[in-house]
């Protein structure tokens, strides 16, 4: 089960092996299909504008 929706504001978790995660506070804009990693989404980050594709691992609420 997925536990973010379009347009849930999310933030980078992670340890020393995610550096090449950029940290910040994304906004969910699309819902990935399942893959081998599990759950992933299309997101947007609120600094810069860009796009990535997250795990949902490595995803939080943003508060």
């Amino acid at each position: 089960m997925r536990r973010f929706a379009e347009g849930d504001r999310v933030v980078v978790i992670g340890g020393e092996a995610d550096k090449h995660r950029r940290p910040g506070v994304y906004t969910i804009i699309r819902l990935m299909p399942l893959s081998q990693q599990g759950f992933q989404y299309r997101v947007k980050a609120a600094l810069d504008m860009h796009e990535r594709v997250m795990d949902d691992h490595a995803l939080a609420p943003a508060r």
